[in-house]
């Protein structure tokens, strides 16, 4: 006898199936929403489970049935597994090794939220083992590896879901922005300026001992071998309950190592958007110039020369020439968010609020019907989650697609290499390649350590 889960999966499975040789355009399955099927349930499995990691699977549980995690913390894989079953009932089956997750044959999908270092490795093995993928943004630490990736969705054909969930969520209002800007209310666009937060250095962090439960060896994966560092201090928030500064949990994010900074990781959301409302996602700058910084080491041939601090920008002007000579800023300073400037007005959009006279203009003058949905390419998702699932069955690409991302996020990465060797840099949007300069494109990519190569 088939167990109802089981049923569910088949029939899942079934529908995947048949649309399995659909095309690879981009843009929402909007026919075959998740919602719409509640008793067709793909199983998934998380992969990085700490503040992220449980954050989109808390908001997936509505669609999907969760039958394994995977971290290298012992004490947050028994504290998320236990927060899934306080919620859903049931908890999942715990492995320090993803690769355990991957061998196995009853998970549709997998959700990604490690530390960036490890996105791309787990990304193409998830994909090379038949599994669809949600992996948290930015996808890669480098150029080279974004196109790695784009190489195995099409050669696997399998669903890869970035998660920019600004492209869907927050009551659309990053999709009425674009809208706005489309319609040309704004007349014709002069600058676009993307503000991401700046971020605070660190005092000298000493090697302590790894914390117990951790195996610090696989934390680290692709990433060179370090000591682990820690001071007493404990974040509080978001976040919070691990060392304030450290090399590891959350703070990682201000390490070259592991992240590309502020940079990457307020810069995947706003110059995202700021790419799409420009129809540049299938282009990108020829030059990227950084007006300003403040590193918090000294720099020596675009590396740190000292390991015991964070060694990500604190500060930064930086200006990308889009298609059209429009400026494009990405700043440290001001408010959080993106603020288009046309030469028929301005507008401001974040996570909190759409302002600007010509959203004023919109209650005696709205946007034609559907303006928002053209957009999206279609009826919008009820969360990013919803997205993935219905293009896991279309088999057509998400919103939040890999191309259209990666085009974005070389925005971030060739950014950091001009803040790293303190020079405009030119870019060849077509080749994807850094011009005239060899020791600025050899940081469009990094050798992973060895045992922890990307198994393509």
């Amino acid at each position: 006898m088939i167990s109802p889960k089981n049923k569910s999966r088949r029939s899942f499975l079934k529908t995947t199936s048949a649309v399995a040789c659909a095309s690879y355009f981009v843009g929402t399955s909007s026919e075959s929403r998740a919602q719409d099927s509640p008793n067709e349930r793909p199983v998934f499995a998380t992969i990085g489970l700490r503040n992220q990691g449980w954050t989109i699977t808390d908001k997936s549980t509505k669609y999907a049935d969760f039958a394994a995690f995977a971290d290298v913390d012992a004490n947050v894989l028994g504290a998320i597994n236990e927060k899934l079953k306080n919620k859903t009932g049931k908890a999942a089956d715990g492995y320090k090794d993803y690769r355990e997750i991957l061998d196995r044959k009853d998970i549709d999908a997998v959700m990604i939220a490690t530390p960036d270092h490890w996105h791309t490795k787990i990304t193409v093995e998830a994909m090379l083992a038949g599994k669809d993928v949600y992996c948290e943004k930015p996808l890669t630490l480098t150029v080279d590896e974004g196109k790695l990736i784009e190489k195995i969705v099409k050669q696997t054909g399998r669903i890869c879901q970035v998660g920019t969930m600004q492209r869907t969520e927050f009551d659309s209002r990053f999709l009425k922005a674009i809208a706005i800007v489309r319609s040309g209310r704004l007349g014709e666009i002069k600058k676009v300026t993307c503000g991401i937060n700046g971020a605070t250095g660190s005092p000298e962090i000493p090697v302590i001992d790894v914390p117990e439960g951790l195996d610090w060896d696989m934390w680290l994966g692709p990433a060179p071998m370090a000591p682990y560092r820690a001071l007493p201090e404990i974040r509080q928030g978001y976040g919070g309950g691990v060392p304030l500064y450290t090399n590891c949990h959350y703070s990682w994010r201000n390490w070259y190592e592991y992240s590309g900074g502020q940079m990457n990781d307020w810069g995947a959301h706003h110059v995202d958007i700021a790419m799409w409302a420009l129809g540049a996602s299938e282009t990108g700058p020829n030059k990227i110039t950084p007006v300003s910084y403040e590193l918090p080491v000294e720099y020596e041939n675009g590396n740190p020369k000292v390991s015991d601090r964070y060694n990500s920008p604190t500060k930064f002007e930086i200006h990308a020439n889009m298609p059209g000579d429009i400026p494009m800023v990405i700043t440290s300073e001001g408010d959080n968010g993106i603020l288009f400037e046309g030469t028929e007005g301005r507008i401001f959009v974040n996570r909190g609020r759409l302002s600007g006279k010509p959203v004023e203009d919109l209650e005696k003058n709205p946007l034609p019907e559907g303006a928002v949905e053209a957009v999206y390419g279609g009826p919008v998702s009820e969360n990013h989650t919803d997205n993935f699932i219905a293009s896991m069955r279309s088999r057509k690409q998400p919103i939040s697609d890999v191309w259209t991302h990666n085009r974005m996020l070389e925005i971030c990465h060739v950014a950091n290499i001009a803040i790293r060797l303190g020079r405009e840099l030119k870019w060849d949007p077509a080749k994807r390649e850094i011009v005239g300069d060899e020791q600025a494109n050899s940081f469009l990519k990094r050798e992973s350590r060895k045992g922890y190569e990307t198994q393509a």
